[in-house]
Order: structure tokens, then sequence, then C-alpha cells
């Protein structure tokens, strides 16, 4: 999919290769969207990926008086226990809450979300909200420029080849402003938004002196609400107000049909969801939030570690990784993904490949802790990183106790999502010794299984829970 695949130490060194290699290199940090987009050939031109998840500091936030402040490798998770995004930033802290399941949400940056620029990505409408500004490097010059600003299109921002955004930062929301997100998709978890909308109120004495509300996934770019944003200014929030200005943003909608709705639907879904948004600010419930969401990080969590040089993977520069405790050194297969790197140079096969796309998850494994999918996953990350496949569970021929649980509960029947259920669970427990049903759930969000209903699988990790010594 790649012939080129650099993995940089700096911001400078990895401006320096794009500027040479321009339209025919990427950025690539989580790489959800971009290895996807890579498989479907929709970017002939590019042969060099340049990763940034090893430059140190680069997945930092923090805050002045005035903003918040974040880096380009800084993930939807990371988000979830931010507290300066919970305290200053609450409306993107939901809407990364939202994305993919676990595993997506473990690699995919926020950054990424937005460079990716599709109308239907969550963190973009918030953000926008917000007021947010993205800065923007080349080797040759730096310059901010507001988010809103950033977008030409459906899939298409301002960047120059040679460009990449090197850091965002939204003003601090103020304790007399409120904020809320809200998303409709086809299921309960693990989708894109077919609509969402973001509304951030400033509120003086029962007055709204200020209403910004913006529509993802309704036309080619997120858009504002002027109509809703006037009627609510100046006003009490009270039902009636609520029911004017969510008619009026559906005026604002400018809704297409394709595979996920039909335009009819879309302009329908626009006044229910403000009205859930408006609503929970008026029922002051707008920032409730689980207070330890479900991450699947486990008790041994290290992401990416930042490395001192440059390095261009191939023969000579070779990946070397611990895989089931095991050294193992490749000189070949860096050109593809890292569930092909264990399947067919490790020839580790107890790991499935199934959608390849990030849905079924049955390639999931750890890298340095974190459940990921590794069809999506570049096989250079496995570069100094430390990998588990479900082989490295059981020891001196010994099941280990979840991968007994399910045998026990009946939880395996053709099993070829069973690999990856099972390392999901594991690290679930590991953060939850006591999971709830609901806990379980989110856990397996991004796990599929075609044979039957899920009961005996969340039996098994029930199960297991009891069985682990804590």
């Amino acid at each position: 999919m790649w012939k080129n695949y650099y993995t940089v130490s700096s911001i400078e060194d990895a401006l320096d290769i794009l500027g040479k290699e321009r339209e025919h290199a990427r950025i690539i940090a989580g790489g959800t969207d971009l290895v996807l987009e890579l498989k479907n050939e929709l970017h002939p031109e590019v042969h060099t990926l340049i990763d940034i998840t090893r430059v140190k500091a680069a997945n930092a936030i923090w805050v002045d008086a005035d903003a918040v402040y974040f880096g380009p490798t800084v993930t939807h998770n990371q988000a979830l226990v931010s507290e300066e995004f919970k305290q200053y930033g609450f409306p993107l802290v939901r809407a990364a809450y939202s994305v993919g399941a676990p595993q997506i949400r473990n690699v995919g940056t926020i950054v990424g979300n937005l460079v990716t620029a599709s109308p239907a990505n969550d963190t973009i409408t918030p953000l926008i909200a917000m007021d947010a500004s993205v800065t923007i490097r080349s080797s040759k010059k730096e310059y901010e420029i507001k988010l809103a600003e950033f977008y030409r299109g459906v899939r298409k921002t301002i960047l120059e080849p040679d460009e990449m955004v090197v850091e965002v930062k939204f003003p601090k929301m103020n304790a007399d402003t409120y904020g809320a997100f809200s998303k409709y998709l086809l299921r309960e978890t693990h989708a894109i938004s077919v609509a969402n909308v973001c509304v951030l109120l400033t509120i003086t004495e029962n007055i709204i002196n200020k209403a910004t509300i913006t529509l993802g996934a309704v036309a080619p770019t997120i858009i504002r609400s002027p109509k809703a944003e006037m009627l609510l200014t100046g006003s009490i929030l009270s039902d009636e107000v609520i029911e004017k200005a969510s008619k009026a943003a559906e005026e604002d909608a400018k809704p297409i049909d394709d595979i996920r709705s039909s335009k009819k639907y879309r302009s329908h879904l626009v006044p229910v969801l403000l009205t859930d948004a408006l609503r929970s600010i008026k029922n002051d419930v707008w920032n409730k939030f689980q207070d330890d969401p479900v991450l699947l990080w486990g008790k041994e969590t290290n992401f990416f570690i930042p490395i001192e040089k440059t390095i261009k993977h191939g023969e000579d520069d070779e990946i070397v990784t611990t895989i089931n405790d095991d050294k193992r050194r490749f000189s070949e297969g860096q050109e593809s993904t890292l569930i092909n790197l264990i399947r067919e140079q490790a020839q580790l096969t107890g790991t499935k490949l199934g959608c390849g796309e990030g849905e079924c998850g049955s390639c999931t494994m750890h890298v340095n802790g974190l459940p990921v999918f590794a069809c999506l996953l570049p096989a250079p990350k496995a570069h100094q990183s430390r990998i588990t496949t479900i082989e490295g569970l059981s020891k001196n021929g010994e099941l280990s106790v979840m991968q007994r649980a399910f045998v026990d509960a009946g939880a395996v029947q053709c099993g070829y999502c069973t690999p990856g259920f099972i390392m999901s669970a594991v690290k679930l427990i590991e953060e939850k010794p006591e999971p709830t049903e609901m806990d379980i759930k989110q856990g397996l969000a991004g796990n599929i299984c075609r044979c039957t209903g899920y009961y005996t699988i969340i039996k098994a990790v029930e199960l297991a829970a009891e069985r682990t010594e804590h």
C-alpha cells in the first residue's frame, strides 16, 4: 500500500520529508481513516507515510489563561480523561466518546478526525462551535487559521501538500457557558453520524446572551444555524423557544441522500437532535458524563514510546519488536498492515482477519497494552513496541482465565471472532475488575459475532471476572 514509511522523532523531520515528497506523502498518526482510504486506492499518488506518533510531547494537552491547546497525536480516548477538556471544552469530550469503538479511540486522533474533513466526523462540530483554531506548519512557514475556515468541501481542506496541522486551540468555556453535543447513528455505538449537532449558550440571569449552533453531516462542511441562533439570543430557554429554534435549524440544513440516510430523514433529525441538546442544557444535565468510561487501557498502557532518531523502515532498518515476550526482527512486511505482519511474517495465525476495515474486531490485539484493530495499523508501528496476540495469553500450555471462561460458558461457536473478543475482554477485566453488563457491552462494542446473540459472550466475561484474583 506504500513504498516508504518513516517513523519520525520530530515535527521538523516530518516537515522536511513532507516538503520533499509533497503530494506523494501523507502524515499518519492513528491511521484509522488513512489506511482504509489507501486500501480502497483513494490516493494512488501517495507512496510515502510519515508517522508522527513517536514525536515527544505531540500528545500533550495544556492550558493558559484564556485557551486550551492540544497536539497532533492526542487520541479520542485521551480526550475522555483530560481534565482540561472536561472543565473547559466538554462538548469535545462528549463528541470524542461517540467516535467508533474503544479500539478506534485508542489510536484515532482528534487532529486526524479534523484533517479527514468528512462533515460526518464528530469532533469537528463542537470544535467549530467553540471557535477553535489550528496552527499549520511547513518547513518554510507557520500560521494560524480558524477551524471554520479550514474546510473547502467534503474531504477538502486548505492544507498545501507540504503542510501539516501541528496544534489546535480553543477558548476556555466560561462558567456561564453551557455546551451540548448530540448525535444520531444507525446503531448504539461504533457508527458514523447520520447527523450531529453542537450548541453553546452563554446565559446570564436566565437570558441567553449568545448562542452558537453547529450542524454536522447535513451539508458539505460543518455549518452554523443563524436562524436558530437569532431566535435563542435574548430569550429565556423555555420549551416554546426550544421548539421554535429547533424548527428554524431545520431550515438552515442542506442535507443529501447517501448510503446512511435520505435527505428527508436527515432534515427530520436536525430539530430532534437540537431539541435534545437544548433540553439537556435547560435541565442542567448537559455535562453529565460517565465518570469512568470504558477505555480498555488495562493495567499496562504505555502508548507509543518516543524515539531519538528518525527511522526509514526497510531492509536496512528492520522492524524490531517484542511479540508475546519474544524479541522478533522483520525485514519484510513493512509496506502492509500489522495483521499481515503477525500472520504472514510472524506466522501467528490465531488472530483473524475479518472485514479489514476496522468494523468487526476479529483482528484485535494488544500494542503496548492497548487493544487495537490490527487491520488498520501499519506494520512499522510494531517497531520498538510490545505486542500481545491471542497465543500470548496462555502460559505453559494452560489456557488463561478468560480463554477458559469462553469455553466453559459456551461462548465459542464458529470461533472466528473469538480471539478478538477475548483480547478486548482481557483489558476490560483489568480496567474494571467487577464490570456491569453495560461495561461489558461498551468494552466489546468493537467486536462483532455473526453466529448468534451475545448472551454467552457476556456470561463468559462475567465468569472470568468472578474467577480472576484482584
